[in-house]
């Protein structure tokens, strides 16, 4: 007689304390919330209800379920074969964002809409300024460089009450840079926030396709199938991550007075010596790395600032004391 695999453990306790999606999935209340997800849900080896997550049109209508249920967004949808993120770890990068910014701040949360924050490559997905904006109320713009991308989080945004007027969509023109021409010249931002594409290549990308899909412990015919999908831009760019992260940095520098904090989140490991380095070439004052953690996965952020500590103080008078 088979055994009967055994139960996982219902608290995700690797996600930031204040992440919401520390439970395991309640798939009746999401159900409750969004009742088209029913199609999609059936009972795992474990005895429990789940879905197949290497269904991409089931991991979307989840993602409408958690966005509707957890953050009241009423209108979510993404262009076929777009990047449809896990919302559990796109929330832990905004909450130790929020801990990042309180250490200006005494160890207290900056909430409120005079909290600014730039999403480099916001996708078509739109979902950090979702949860940023839900979760602590900040102002976010979030930029692309795909108009298909820009055009869809304008539709999310244009669609949900709750988030028009607090983000706001802006088209990169330039191929070549990442802040020039996103960051205007009147403007502050408290937080720089990026989930630069870590592939070098489109023959690298798949292969990353094909070990999710292993480690997904399933499989599909044919070519591999990414269940989070993603286009080009999102998935790799030319020197991969380590060289976005670089050229980042190096634009940083032209904006070192008008952003408190830049952040990049870094999935390899082996990417870190080469941005040290650079950050060290640039001078910046403070660097950061904070690590997280889903499940069996471990990444992090890189953050870093051009303002000392009486700067900050005096960013802190003008940004938020006010207020």
């Amino acid at each position: 007689m088979a055994q009967k695999p055994k139960k996982i453990h219902t608290e995700k306790t690797s996600l930031h304390e204040r992440n919401l999606h520390r439970e395991r999935y309640d798939f009746k209340q999401l159900i409750h919330d969004l009742p088209e997800l029913s199609r999609f849900v059936s009972i795992n080896p474990y005895g429990d209800e789940s879905i197949d997550f290497a269904n991409p049109d089931a991991v979307k209508m989840l993602n409408k379920a958690l966005l509707k249920h957890f953050y009241g967004v009423s209108y979510w949808d993404i262009p076929a074969n777009y990047l449809c993120p896990p919302i559990p770890g796109r929330a832990d990068y905004i909450h130790y964002l929020a801990d990042l910014l309180s250490t200006v701040n005494s160890g207290k949360f900056l909430v409120g809409k005079s909290v600014s924050v730039l999403d480099i490559g916001t996708g078509a997905n739109c979902v950090y300024p979702i949860i940023g904006h839900r979760e602590y109320g900040w102002s976010f713009v979030g930029s692309d460089i795909d108009p298909v991308s820009i055009n869809s989080a304008l539709k999310i945004v244009d669609n949900n009450p709750s988030l028009q007027g607090a983000i706001e969509c802006r088209l990169q023109t330039s191929s070549k840079h990442i802040f020039q021409g996103i960051i205007q010249p009147d403007e502050r931002f408290d937080v720089t926030m990026c989930n630069p594409p870590f592939h070098a290549s489109a023959s690298e990308a798949q292969a990353g396709t094909r070990r999710k899909i292993t480690n997904l412990g399933l499989k599909k015919n044919g070519n591999p199938m990414l269940n989070f999908g993603g286009q080009n831009a999102e998935l790799w760019c030319e020197g991969g991550e380590e060289d976005f992260v670089k050229r980042m940095i190096s634009e940083s520098v032209k904006f070192q007075d008008q952003c408190l904090w830049f952040t990049s989140l870094i999935s390899k490991k082996t990417t870190l010596p080469g941005v040290y380095a650079a950050l060290r070439n640039v001078k910046a004052l403070d660097i950061k790395t904070v690590e997280m953690s889903q499940g069996q996965k471990i990444s992090r952020f890189l953050a870093w600032t051009f303002l000392n500590k009486q700067q900050q103080s005096e960013w802190k008078k003008l940004r938020f004391d006010r207020y």
